[in-house]
C-alpha cells in the first residue's frame, strides 16, 4: 500500500537516516520503535507528507487516505466539539453537493449528443457510486460514539472547542482521524492525552476498525495489544520484525548478542593483524602478506553494535529520614474551582503506600496533590505527618531549573555518595548520553529535556514523600524501565498521577479513584482495578451517577 525506496534524511552535517526501504501493507499494525532522537517521528512526518526527506520516496496509491495525528497540533476555534469532529466528513458533504451541482447543470443544458454532456454523466456516474457507497446516515451516532469514548459527556458536544485544554483538543482530533476510517492511520503517541478508560477504547477501536496502523508510544500495554510488527529505528537505519514489542524485545537482546559476539571476533581479527603488519613491514620475505593484510583492513567492513540497552541500570535512591507512620491524613476535602470538583474526600495514606491517583483530566487528580502540596486553598483539613519531607515533580518543575548551569552540574550538584560515580549512566538512562548532551545549558534545552532532567534531580534528592504528576509524559520505555525499577526499590511513600497502566502495574498497591465529584480507594493494583470496573460495567455506572449528581 504505501512503499518506502531507499530513504535519507540529513540536516545540519548529520545523518538520521541512510538508505531505508520498507512497505506498509493493508492491515498491517506497526509500533515504531527507537530511543528518542532517533528519528522516528520525523520518518512518521516522511510517510504523512508534511516533511520531504533528502533521497529516496515514498509511493502510494491515488485514493489511498492516509490521516495523521502529531504530537503537537494548532487548533483553530469557531466551532462547537460535534461540529469541529464532523468535519471528520467535510469531505463527504462537498462531493454530495458537487453531485447536486452536476445534476442541475444536466437538467438545464440541451447539448445531449455532445461530447462534453456524455462526460459530464460520466463524472456524476463515478462520483455517486463512490458517495452513495457510503453508508452516511449513522454519521451524527458515530460521532457521537467516537467522542465518548474518547472520555467526552454529552454535555460536552455544543461547548467552544476553545474551552478546553490542548490534550482534550489533541482528543477531538483523534476523533476526527478515525471517523475518516483512513487506509493509513499515523499516530504520534495518541495515548499521552487520554486516561486509561478511553486507551481501551481507542485499543478496541483500532483492533476492529482500522485498515494499517503505524504508531509511536511510550505506553507498552497499549502497543503490545494494537501491533503485530515491530519497526526499530536505531543509528540510521532500521530492523524490521514481524513480532509485538514483548516478542521484538526478545529478538533484539538476540540479535545484540550475536552483533556483540561478531563485533568482539572481529577486534580480535583486527587486532592480530596489525600485530602482523608491525611485526613484519620491515621483513623482505613477508613484503606482499604486509601489504595483502593492509589492504584487507582498509577494505574491511566494521560491524557496529546496536546502542547500548541502558535498562539494567539501577537508580537508587538517596537515603531519607524517616517519616512518621501518616503522612498524610485528608478529612472531609473539598474543592470548588466554577464547578464542584470533589468533597467530602477522605483518605490515610500510610508510610510506605505507593499509591496511583487515576481518573478522567479534570475530575481533580492534580488538584489534590497541590492541596496536599499547600498550593492552593481547599475545604476540609489534609494533615502531614511527623519528619514529612516532600519531593514534588509536575511538569512545571522544568521551569524551576538554573537555565545557566549545565545538564551535568544540574545533577552533579544534587547527587550525593556512590551516585556520583554513576552520574554519567544516569544522564545517559535519562537520554543524555554523550558529551555534548551533558555539557548543553539548561537554557537551550527543550521543553521536553527540561523536564527529563527535573525528575531525574528530584530522584537524587532525600525525601520520604514522593509526589509524580504524569512523570513519564517525556520518557521512552528504556528511561521508565529505569524509572520503574527505583520507585520499585523506594522505602518512602509514592503518590504518582499517571494514565500509564504498564508503568503502574507492579508498582502500584492502592488506587484513589477521581470521577463524579468523589474520591474511591480502591486496595488493588492498577489491573484488578481496571478489571473491577469493567466487571461493573463502568459506562452504565457513570451514566447513573451522571444523573444521581444532576450533571
Amino acid at each position: 500500500m504505501i512503499s518506502v525506496d531507499g530513504l535519507a534524511v540529513e540536516f545540519g552535517g548529520t545523518t538520521l537516516f541512510k538508505d531505508i526501504s520498507f512497505q506498509i501493507n493493508e492491515k498491517d499494525r506497526i509500533a515504531l520503535m527507537g530511543k528518542n532522537g532517533a528519528g522516528k517521528s520525523t520518518l512518521l512526518k516522511i510517510l504523512a507528507g508534511v516533511r520531504q526527506p533528502t533521497r529516496g520516496k515514498v509511493s502510494a496509491p491515488k485514493d489511498c487516505v492516509i490521516a495523521y495525528l502529531p504530537q503537537h497540533l494548532m487548533t483553530e476555534d469557531g466551532r462547537t466539539v460535534f461540529e469541529e469532529t464532523s468535519q471528520a466528513f467535510a469531505h463527504l458533504h462537498e462531493a454530495e453537493a458537487e453531485i447536486d451541482r452536476m445534476n442541475n447543470e444536466l437538467a438545464t443544458r440541451t447539448d445531449y449528443e455532445s461530447d462534453e454532456y456524455m462526460a459530464l454523466i460520466e463524472q456524476v456516474a463515478v462520483l455517486s457510486e463512490k458517495f452513495y457507497a457510503i453508508d452516511m446516515t449513522h454519521f451524527e451516532e458515530n460521532v457521537e460514539k467516537t467522542l465518548l469514548g474518547l472520555g467526552f459527556e454529552r454535555s460536552d458536544f455544543n461547548k467552544p472547542t476553545s474551552e478546553f485544554s490542548g490534550g482534550w483538543r489533541m482528543r477531538i482530533e483523534l476523533a476526527k482521524l478515525l471517523l475518516k476510517d483512513p487506509d493509513v492511520l499515523l499516530l504520534d503517541e495518541p495515548t499521552n492525552p487520554i486516561y486509561i478508560e478511553s486507551i481501551q477504547w481507542l485499543e478496541e477501536f483500532i483492533k476492529t476498525s482500522s485498515k494499517a496502523v503505524v504508531v509511536i508510544s511510550h505506553d507498552r500495554k497499549f502497543v503490545d495489544s494494537i501491533t503485530t510488527r515491530t519497526i526499530e529505528v536505531t543509528m540510521g537505519r532500521i530492523y524490521d520484525y514481524k513480532a509485538s514489542y514483548s516478542h521484538y524485545l526478545e529478538l533484539r537482546r538476540e540479535r545484540r548478542e550475536q552483533q556483540q559476539k561478531q563485533y568482539e571476533e572481529q577486534q580480535k581479527m583486527i587486532q592480530e593483524t596489525k600485530d602482523f603488519i608491525e611485526r613484519f613491514k620491515g621483513t623482505y620475505s613477508k613484503t606482499l602478506q604486509v601489504q595483502s593484510r593492509v589492504k584487507m583492513l582498509e577494505k574491511l567492513e566494521l560491524i557496529e553494535v546496536d546502542e547500548e540497552d541502558t535498562s539494567r541500570l539501577r537508580l537508587k535512591f538517596p537515603p531519607s529520614p524517616r517519616s512518621g507512620n501518616y503522612p498524610v491524613i485528608a478529612d472531609g476535602v473539598g474543592k470548588t474551582y466554577d464547578r464542584l470538583i470533589y468533597k467530602d474526600a477522605t483518605f490515610t495514606v500510610e508510610r510506605g503506600d505507593k499509591i496511583a491517583f487515576v481518573g478522567r483530566n479534570g475530575e481533580g487528580k492534580s488538584t489534590m496533590v497541590k492541596s496536599i502540596m499547600g498550593e492552593i486553598p481547599y475545604d476540609g483539613t489534609i494533615t502531614l505527618g511527623h519528619n514529612v519531607q516532600i519531593g514534588y515533580f509536575a511538569q512545571n518543575q522544568a521551569a524551576l531549573l538554573d537555565e545557566e548551569l549545565t545538564v551535568f552540574q544540574t545533577i552533579d550538584d544534587v547527587a550525593k555518595g556512590e551516585v556520583r560515580n554513576k552520574i554519567r549512566d544516569l544522564l545517559g538512562a535519562f537520554m543524555f548520553g554523550g558529551p555534548e548532551e551533558s555539557m548543553k545549558k539548561v537554557k537551550v534545552l527543550s521543553g521536553g529535556e527540561r523536564t527529563r532532567l527535573a525528575l531525574l534531580k528530584l530522584l537524587l534528592e532525600p525525601v520520604n514523600l514522593l509526589i509524580l504528576d504524569e512523570p513519564t509524559n517525556h520518557l521512552d520505555l528504556k528511561t521508565k524501565d529505569v524509572l520503574k525499577q527505583a520507585l520499585q526499590d523506594y522505602d518512602g511513600t509514592l503518590i504518582i498521577v499517571s494514565h500509564d497502566r504498564d508503568f503502574l502495574d507492579g508498582l502500584v498497591t492502592k488506587v484513589y479513584e477521581f470521577g463524579h465529584q468523589r474520591v474511591r480507594e480502591h486496595l488493588c493494583g492498577i489491573y484488578e482495578f481496571l478489571e473491577t470496573k469493567k466487571l461493573d460495567s463502568l459506562q452504565e455506572l457513570e451514566r447513573k451517577e451522571t444523573t444521581g449528581t444532576g450533571q
